[in-house]
């Protein structure tokens, strides 16, 4: 069975959102990638998997060795699905700040 996955399933994992921060500032190898943490290595190449199929990674070979990077454009779309709401909690929060000094401002 092929189960179709998408990028927030893929994000909501921590191990997953912690890879895609580690390659975010530069392509690394699945043994690099998987040195940073205590789980088994099959464990991490299952994590790059779904990452890729979620097209959250891409993959270049290079010689013998696949080095996994970040896809921007897809962690594009990510980041304007978010936005919004990004946008209405700063408003409550901006919104939570002015009350809370007219409160200080009182005592």
């Amino acid at each position: 069975m092929n189960l179709r996955r998408d990028a927030f399933q893929a994000i909501a994992d921590p191990t997953r959102r912690a890879i895609l921060l580690l390659v975010a500032s530069q392509a690394m190898t699945a043994g690099a990638i998987a040195a940073n943490f205590d789980t088994a290595r099959p464990t991490v190449s299952r994590h790059l998997q779904i990452l890729t199929e979620c097209e959250l990674l891409g993959q270049q070979q290079q010689g013998r060795e696949m080095y996994y990077h970040i896809n921007a454009k897809k962690m594009k779309e990510v980041a304007e699905f978010i936005e919004p709401f990004r946008m209405i909690w700063e408003h409550r929060f901006n919104k939570l700040e002015s009350i809370m000094k007219k409160y200080k401002a009182r005592k």
